[in-house]
């Protein structure tokens, strides 16, 4: 829905806005009186104020996502089943237009599972120009562009969690720190990404460790349900004389083992080690990280899979460490809606439900592989053995989404390694998660 009104200067437009929507709710009549362009107030998705002539506009939304787990066997440090509810995202976003060529976005996570005390809580606070046009330039707390899956919301991705691959290295797309990234689409079907990145990372000298990050995809089909999408990526950030923890740490996609924003499995919950080392000076010269992706969908139908590798070259340390990993995926709506797909940010959207009752019901698979050499792991320990580590994970799961804003979500996962496990020797283990979903 949405009502239109005369407007004043820019800085009066969202004033008058609120304003005109407190009264909306409260079931008051009134009329607002301004001199410039008119206003379109919106309330589906949020509260968005925005003028006629899209010079100007304000958005508030955010997202809630409640999930409970379970899980036993590997997911815990003693093999006893354990359980978690937690707050995996709680979103308060505002965003917006100014002067037509600049946009804004603020997203604070009110759950804590971003961030830290020292860096803050935002997932995101960046200003976007896009009068370069077809260039649009970003800056400020971002995060850097590496993967189909993470370019993906995490209100859309099909999994509750994302793939392991990005396990192996997180810094690809952290986003503790700042930065700018220049991003394009070109010819209806390609789509160019590239970054700069100062981490919240020093050298002895205090200059921060530098990130880059570059992502190229073609996608001559980018139509929900007729999509084609083939990407390469790369990322690269130079570590001498830095102290930056470059552990290899995964939950095996059961984040209830190890997270913020409610109960955990606290103390016994088991996010395992599969190789490098804590934050210390001079150990590591660089790290680098290449990767594939591709996606193909026709109607209610998709696929999709990702393969990335990693080299941490050694300085100080004795050998490099390489890791690589990927994940196929496998989708179907049952009710016949296709994915909507986006080729600004070669990304997947939505499931929108045609029929308002009903809803839309979607059911998929997810192999995950991962595997990690790392010969400076010489001596066992009960939960790391020597030789190289490797994980597996299957994922099956069913989404409904009940309307646009309501996505109720379950997923099974059955993980097992190899040279990794608790402190009793499990090396599988059984997890089942369940989340409800509100975005506005």
């Amino acid at each position: 829905m949405f009502i239109a009104h005369p407007d004043a200067q820019w800085l009066n437009r969202i004033t008058f806005g609120l304003l005109l929507s407190a009264c909306t709710l409260s079931a008051q009549a009134g009329t607002v009186s301004t001199d410039g362009a008119d206003l379109v107030i919106k309330t589906k998705g949020g509260l968005e104020v925005a003028t006629t002539d899209k010079e100007f506009s304000f958005k508030i939304g955010g997202r809630l996502q409640t999930d409970y787990a379970m899980f036993d066997d590997y997911y815990t440090r003693n093999g006893n089943s354990a359980d978690a509810a937690y707050l995996r995202r709680a979103f308060l976003e505002l965003g917006g237009t100014a002067y037509k060529d600049w946009k804004y976005q603020i997203n604070y996570d009110l759950s804590h599972n971003t961030g830290n005390d020292s860096s803050g809580y935002f997932d995101e606070a960046s200003v976007t120009y896009t009068g370069f046009a077809p260039v649009n330039l970003k800056l400020g707390r971002i995060y850097t562009d590496f993967g189909l899956e993470k370019a993906t919301s995490s209100k859309w991705t099909t999994a509750l969690e994302r793939n392991l691959s990005y396990d192996l290295a997180e810094w690809v797309n952290d986003n503790s720190g700042m930065g700018v990234q220049a991003s394009s689409v070109v010819a209806n079907m390609t789509f160019f990404s590239g970054s700069l990145f100062s981490e919240n990372n020093n050298d002895t000298d205090g200059e921060s460790v530098k990130r880059y990050n570059l992502r190229g995809v073609f996608a001559p089909m980018s139509e929900p349900g007729n999509v084609l999408h083939l990407g390469v990526q790369y990322a690269y950030r130079d570590l001498q004389n830095s102290a930056v923890d470059t552990r290899i740490r995964s939950r095996m996609g059961m984040r209830g083992v190890s997270t913020n924003g409610g109960s955990s499995a606290g103390d016994n919950g088991n996010r395992g080690l599969f190789g490098g080392a804590t934050a210390t000076e001079g150990l590591w010269e660089d790290d680098s990280v290449w990767g594939v992706e591709a996606a193909w969908a026709m109607d209610a139908f998709s696929i999709q899979a990702e393969y990335l590798r990693r080299t941490l070259k050694a300085d100080a340390a004795q050998h490099d460490v390489d890791a690589s990993g990927g994940y196929a995926q496998v989708a179907y709506t049952l009710t016949g809606e296709p994915r909507v797909y986006k080729l600004d940010g070669a990304k997947f959207d939505a499931v929108k439900p045609a029929d308002k009752q009903l809803g839309a019901w979607e059911i998929f698979y997810r192999y995950d592989a991962i595997s990690v050499e790392d010969d400076n792991v010489t001596v066992s320990t009960a939960t790391r053995q020597a030789g190289d580590a490797e994980g597996k994970l299957h994922t099956m799961g069913v989404n409904w989404y009940a309307n646009e804003a309501v996505k109720v979500s379950a997923n099974y996962t059955k993980a097992s390694t190899d040279k990794v496990s608790n402190t009793v020797g499990d090396d599988s283990g059984d997890g089942v998660v369940m989340r409800l979903q509100y975005v506005f």
